[in-house]
């Protein structure tokens, strides 16, 4: 995960509305790279940072809630907020349907702003360390032989040895063996902290 200070990305076609904005979330200590279109924050962003994007809905060419859907295609985990001088329903279920965390309204209340950003940047860190233990987990597990696998995924059913070996049609010994193979790999000393790696690796297929 990024270790750097978080980036607040603005992207907004009216140029007052960027210096407003990247001012005020200066003044708070944030770093703010703005952006007149949604192909120039393409062009320009990192997908390491942390931090959260504040996206004018109205925009000429690719409109705000066309890019939100775009990066929501590419699974792009930036949290998004919505900036809209024209707010309406329809737009605000679109926008969340795509996986906005937040929705305001021009002019936009700047402590209601502080607020909405604040949150969306710890709900991305959140998301990245989520991720990062997935990834290490998935990591520990592709040590094991497709069998160990197997049997593991019986072991977080709550199944027993000996109905792991009716199911996989070996021998209750056999199991056993795979079963003391799964903790030595995996370098676990609980069938409780077996089951939690396993399900970390599942979380972020």
């Amino acid at each position: 995960m990024n270790e750097s200070s978080p980036v607040v990305y603005l992207v907004d076609d009216d140029a007052d509305v960027r210096e407003a904005l990247t001012l005020l979330l200066r003044s708070i200590g944030l770093r703010s790279d703005a952006y007149a279109s949604g192909t120039a924050f393409i062009a320009g962003w990192d997908a390491d940072a942390i931090g959260c994007l504040i996206l004018d809905i109205r925009m000429p060419g690719e409109s705000g809630l066309q890019l939100l859907e775009r990066l929501a295609g590419e699974q792009i985990d930036l949290p998004v907020i919505m900036l809209t001088g024209h707010g309406d329903l329809a737009a605000c279920r679109r926008a969340f349907r795509s996986g906005a965390l937040e929705f305001l309204s021009k002019p936009v209340d700047e402590g209601e702003l502080i607020e909405a950003v604040q949150s969306a940047i710890r709900s991305h860190i959140g998301r990245r360390q989520k991720t990062s233990v997935s990834r290490a987990a998935q990591e520990r597990l592709a040590r094991l032989t497709e069998r160990e696998r197997e049997v593991l995924g019986q072991i977080a059913e709550g199944l027993s040895n000996k109905q792991i070996a009716r199911m996989l049609g070996l021998s209750p010994r056999t199991v056993e063996t795979h079963r003391a193979n799964l903790f030595e790999k995996l370098q676990v000393d609980s069938l409780a902290q077996l089951v939690r790696l396993y399900l970390k690796a599942i979380e972020n297929p």
